[in-house]
């Protein structure tokens, strides 16, 4: 599984022209399940996640989670988190989960959220979406579950 973290100031996701899914302070997370992945895995990305410390403290330090500043998140799936570049130019998405077993991990990993986070917004599985975003630093962080 990777979660591709955004800090941002705002960020929001359109589908057919109409905002499906908008936050302020917080993060925006690229999703992408592949076939190996578990519910067990999911907990422990969410609880990484929700835990990193990358906010600033009244000293200007990076030490403050999600939670302790109030902050949103938006959860965008994206399968293309699984390309594979190796050969060619083409990539191909073989190590992506599929799209059944993939929506399911999906929608619990946005259950997980809500538990912990009171504004939870979400894209559109599978659709073509549009994500605009305030990238806050820029802070992007990369979770592998391989890395973990």
């Amino acid at each position: 599984m990777r979660f591709v973290i955004q800090r941002v100031t705002e960020s929001s996701v359109k589908v057919d022209g109409k905002v499906i899914g908008q936050i302020g302070k917080g993060f925006m997370v690229l999703i992408g399940v592949a076939d190996s992945d578990t519910k067990e895995i999911a907990d422990k990305m969410v609880k990484k996640m929700t835990g990193l410390r990358i906010f600033e403290d009244e000293e200007g330090k990076t030490n403050l989670s999600l939670d302790a500043v109030g902050g949103e998140l938006l959860l965008i799936s994206q399968f293309t988190l699984y390309a594979n570049c190796k050969k060619g130019n083409r990539p191909i998405f073989v190590e992506a989960g599929k799209p059944d077993m993939a929506e399911e991990l999906y929608e619990y990993i946005i259950s997980k959220c809500k538990e912990q986070i009171p504004v939870v917004e979400r894209g559109m599985f599978g659709a073509d979406m549009k994500v605009s975003l305030v990238n806050d630093g820029p802070f992007t962080i990369v979770l592998d579950s391989d890395r973990l």
